[in-house]
């Protein structure tokens, strides 16, 4: 039997409202893979919806951790990053990434830093330009298009563009160091919302769209690259595994308006679970 394959999930702990590690972890976990989990902040509520939140720096802990896996001898099959907690985290995880790395390694990048055109509250702008440093040794990035245009230092554009600029967008991205690239929140016309792959080796685009559902939910972006993930390690393309990403989203976001849930919680990702070991043949 093939063994079973690690991921080490590097995100930040939102003890309340579904994203990043409460997302990452049961969603890989569920499909079929070994978790191992850094965290990189405890929040008691994620930053979307809430105030006073309060917000631990865990950046002392991320080396000692990080020694301590390299003591065991430990192996991933993937790295997967998201929201980082300071600055100085850039390079930390920059350094855990090159003592994992190996040929059969697949690194996942999610630059998480904000959306419809604004960083986080605990963003800054110099930590935008930092990130490209991270993005740099991932195989795969996965921006929205608030984030890439921090990335590429742009103006934002957030409706009203083309399939032209979009390609170009992610070409540019390319350009800073990864071969894939993965934009998501993608729209060109109002009843479909998607994402779309870039391979610069390839030098091939994939589109993944589904129908529209108007409305702002919290998590998707991190329920959409851990997906994207799950999709990959379990051997289906880069093509295939966007299209299962973007439809497993859209399945968390219709059972959540089922049950008519408070938005700001995030999404009803575990009751979509079944569906999702359906689609990944598990």
């Amino acid at each position: 039997m093939e063994k079973q394959k690690r991921v080490a999930a590097i995100h930040d702990i939102s003890c309340v409202g579904r994203c990043s590690l409460t997302v990452a972890l049961p969603i890989i976990s569920a499909a079929g893979f070994d978790t191992s989990i850094l965290p990189t902040a405890v929040l008691s509520t994620h930053t979307g919806g809430f105030e006073h939140f309060t917000y631990r720096d865990l950046t002392a802990d991320i080396t000692p951790i990080a020694n301590h896996w390299e003591s065991l001898n430990l192996e991933f099959d993937a790295l997967y990053s998201g929201f980082l907690g300071s600055y100085e985290q850039i390079d930390l995880v920059g350094s855990l990434f090159d003592t994992f790395q190996t040929d059969s390694t697949l690194t996942l990048v999610d630059p998480v830093m904000g959306d419809n055109g604004e960083l986080y509250s605990i963003y800054s702008k110099e930590m935008a330009h930092g990130m490209t440093r991270l993005c740099a040794k991932a195989d795969i990035i996965v921006p929205n298009l608030t984030e890439a245009a921090f990335l590429l230092e742009e103006p934002y554009i957030g409706e009203g563009y083309n399939q032209s600029y979009v390609e170009n967008l992610l070409v540019s991205l390319s350009q800073l160091g990864s071969k894939k690239v993965v934009l998501t929140g993608i729209s060109f016309a109002d009843t479909k919302l998607g994402a779309v792959a870039y391979d610069s080796e390839a030098n091939t685009f994939d589109y993944a769209f589904n129908e529209r559902i108007h409305d702002n939910f919290h998590g998707t972006g991190d329920i959409f690259g851990s997906t994207l993930l799950a999709g990959i390690l379990n051997d289906f393309s880069l093509k295939d595994s966007l299209q299962i990403a973007v439809d497993y989203t859209r399945e968390c976001i219709i059972k959540t308006v089922a049950l008519n849930q408070e938005k700001r919680y995030g999404v009803c990702f575990e009751r979509a679970l079944p569906y999702l070991i359906k689609r990944l043949g598990l």
